[in-house]
C-alpha cells in the first residue's frame, strides 16, 4: 500500500509545490539575526527582526514568488578600530519567509535596531465560473 502525502493525494490537483515550499522555509535555519512574529488582528502580520548596528542602507528587503528576503550587510570598517571585546555581532546575513497566497508587504521600518516589516493578507475574491462542454 502506497502512502498518499498531502502533495500527491488525488483531489488536490495542482498543490505540488506545498513540499517544496516546506523545504525553503526551513531552510536558512540560522539564529541569527533573532526575529519576532507577531499577529495583527484581524487579518495583519508584523515580523520583528533585530538588527542593532545596521543602518537602512545597509538593509535590503526583497520578495520574489512569495519568498520575502532579509538582507543585511555592514561595510567593513573594522580595520581601523581595535576592539578590547566585540560582543556585538555584525556579520551579513539573510533571512528569508514563505508567505502565502494573498499576503502582502504593506512597509517596513527601522527603528531603535528594531526592523519591522508589516504584512497584510488581502481578502481573496471567490469567482464562480460556468466552464462550457464541448463536442469535440
Amino acid at each position: 500500500m502506497t502512502k498518499l502525502t498531502l502533495a500527491t493525494h488525488p483531489h488536490l490537483l495542482g498543490f505540488d509545490q506545498i513540499e517544496r515550499l516546506a523545504e525553503r522555509a526551513a531552510k536558512g535555519g540560522e539564529g541569527y539575526p533573532p526575529y519576532n512574529i507577531e499577529h495583527c488582528a484581524p487579518d495583519g502580520f508584523t515580523i520583528t527582526l533585530a538588527v542593532a548596528g545596521f543602518a537602512e542602507d545597509d538593509l535590503t528587503i526583497s520578495l520574489e514568488n512569495r519568498q520575502l528576503t532579509v538582507s543585511g550587510r555592514l561595510p567593513d570598517n573594522t580595520r581601523e578600530r581595535v576592539f578590547l571585546h566585540r560582543g556585538i555581532a555584525s556579520r551579513a546575513f539573510q533571512r528569508g519567509f514563505v508567505l502565502a497566497d494573498g499576503v502582502e508587504v504593506d512597509g517596513a521600518r527601522l527603528e531603535n535596531g528594531l526592523l519591522s516589516i508589516s504584512l497584510q493578507r488581502k481578502p481573496q475574491q471567490n469567482v464562480v465560473q460556468t466552464i462550457p462542454i464541448s463536442r469535440k
